[in-house]
């Protein structure tokens, strides 16, 4: 019987398929020394965000075969050692799809017409109707750093919106491009002419701070960033003093360098919008990820 370790908590829903060909035992919460243990007699490895699947861990799991992400990044798996061993590695990007792309919209109409002041500003019992006026999504340029699974439903959406799409990815799709309207163009063109500028792209050294103080100098003083896919994409030092001298419009960030984010400088800016790595976090992408990640595993596994 293959035997399946899962030490991040996934939907009931990819347990039950994974139940079905295999022994599945969940431990979540584990210590690095605790995991280094129960890896030892494992085929099958499942994990989230919050495990760190380090080299350690993959020379410990001698019966390694497969180890699945139930989500769409692989920066907490050291890729390399699990290649040598000879070790499958699995995600589901397609999975959070729609609940990243919902988010940046959330994202996007609230920073456009001052939801989260109006809110709490009519709490207080003010009413600043006057001073909340906002702006609309309707003609403006959207820029999409990363146009995969997550970006591409972003584009659609903001179609329907009315927006113009700029496009930016080392890999060009050009269906997509052509359903949209959208234009690839180069990293500097798409911030220089971007009223919203969204991040889709995964962490590597090669993309780590690729938005730092250059590439902030470059959008327009009333230009927001919007970070969903990894905190370290962001110089956030340079983040922090683009927005504090009001170089840029914003930011909406939902990733941290440093995850839990406990202090910041950025909690004392008033031109950003900061939660706490919610994007994939909905029941129906949540379910969708665990399912894919099932059914690839029974693939390998056969």
């Amino acid at each position: 019987m293959v035997k399946v370790l899962v030490s991040d908590k996934i939907h009931e829903d990819g347990l039950k398929l994974i139940r079905e060909f295999a022994e599945v035992e969940v431990a979540t919460g584990l210590k690095p020394e605790e995991l280094l243990e129960r890896i030892k007699d494992k085929d099958v490895m499942v994990v989230r965000s919050a495990t760190k699947v380090t080299a350690d861990v993959i020379e410990a799991g001698k019966q390694l075969k497969v180890i699945a992400r139930a989500g769409a990044g692989l920066d907490n798996i050291d890729l390399e050692a699990a290649r040598s061993k000879g070790i499958h590695v699995v995600n589901a990007p397609e999975a959070p799809a729609t609940a990243v792309s919902e988010l940046v919209f959330a994202y996007m109409l609230s920073f456009a017409r001052n939801i989260i002041r109006a809110d709490s500003g009519t709490r207080l019992g003010k009413w600043e109707k006057k001073e909340l006026v906002g702006t609309e999504l309707k003609g403006k340029t959207l820029g999409i750093i990363g146009t995969g699974h997550i970006g591409r439903e972003v584009g659609f959406r903001a179609v329907a919106f009315k927006m113009k799409l700029l496009l930016h990815d080392v890999v060009q799709d050009r269906e997509f491009a052509k359903q949209t309207g959208g234009k690839y163009v180069s990293l500097e063109d798409l911030l220089r002419g971007s009223d919203y500028v969204t991040l889709h792209i995964p962490l590597s050294p090669k993309t780590r701070h690729i938005i730092g103080k250059r590439e902030l100098s470059m959008m327009k003083p009333t230009a927001v960033l919007i970070n969903t896919s990894r905190g370290a994409i962001v110089d956030e030092g340079a983040l922090v003093e683009a927005l504090h001298e009001k170089k840029i419009g914003g930011a909406c960030l939902d990733v941290y360098t440093d995850e839990p984010l406990r202090e910041s400088p950025l909690f004392s800016l008033p031109n950003v919008i900061l939660t706490p790595h919610i994007g994939a976090s909905t029941v129906e992408a949540q379910r969708e990820a665990s399912i894919i990640i099932a059914r690839k595993i029974r693939e390998i596994i056969k």
